[in-house]
């Protein structure tokens, strides 16, 4: 009953945070995929030390604080890096960023970390015989990335960018330490203004629930018409081989 009551009051702002949390979980998650991306393909270009020394020393000089920025970012809370971003920014380089401008830098940047480090794995598993072939082929460096790699890359690691959107859908709660007005951040002052807090946040809990759990059944759909449409894809081209 209470919670009913609760819900029938706040619903207009649970839903506001509702669209926070996904507005921010969504975009934050694209962004960072482009930042890890990014990453990723910098950190695979091999320059030759004996043809370009200048350009090897730079490129050295580049991987090393990417792989600082990935290990920092990876290595650290997210809420300790929402606070040191919006604090710091404001304190040192005198910027008074929208507490939603924050959220989608602070999560775009953490996403990225992790994702490049997905990317690269799957840009890995692509076989060398591919970047061979491509070679042979006469396709620079960057031509081999952009049409034969990536596209691979992208459709192997899919799965693992969905679930950098559900952990993301979850950890945007921790946002609130910069009054972000997002999910658990309506949630805390809802609780605050009724007392009710165990009934509040049990709402707050089903809602978090409910979000990762039509997200993770949309993802599994689109998962599976992705390998039905390989299936026949590679039937009909198995039967021309053949």
């Amino acid at each position: 009953g209470q919670m009913k009551a609760i819900w029938n009051e706040y619903s207009s702002l649970f839903i506001n945070g509702i669209f926070s949390t996904l507005f921010i979980s969504i975009i934050s998650t694209l962004i960072g995929f482009l930042i890890g991306l990014v990453v990723a393909v910098i950190r695979k270009i091999q320059v030759d030390r004996n043809k370009n020394i200048f350009g090897y020393i730079l490129h050295k000089i580049i991987n090393f604080i990417l792989v600082c920025y990935i290990e920092v970012f990876r290595g650290t809370p997210m809420m300790v890096q929402a606070i040191l971003i919006f604090y710091g920014a404001k304190q040192f380089l005198s910027i008074d960023m929208s507490t939603m401008l924050a959220a989608f830098i602070i999560v775009s940047i953490n996403t990225g970390a992790y994702l490049s480090e997905v990317v690269r794995g799957g840009i890995n598993s692509v076989d060398e015989g591919q970047f061979e072939a491509c070679k042979a082929l006469g396709m620079t460096h960057s031509q081999t990335m952009f049409n034969v790699v990536i596209p691979q890359t992208i459709k192997s690691i899919l799965p693992a960018i969905a679930n950098e959107f559900v952990v993301n859908i979850k950890d945007t709660s921790v946002l609130n330490v910069i009054s972000v007005t997002e999910l658990f951040f309506v949630s805390k002052s809802i609780a605050g203004s009724t007392y009710q807090i165990f009934q509040t946040y049990l709402i707050t809990a089903i809602i978090y629930f409910i979000l990762t759990f039509i997200t993770t059944r949309i993802i599994l759909l689109v998962e599976k018409k992705l390998n039905n449409k390989e299936f026949v894809l590679g039937s009909v081209t198995g039967g021309v081989n053949a």
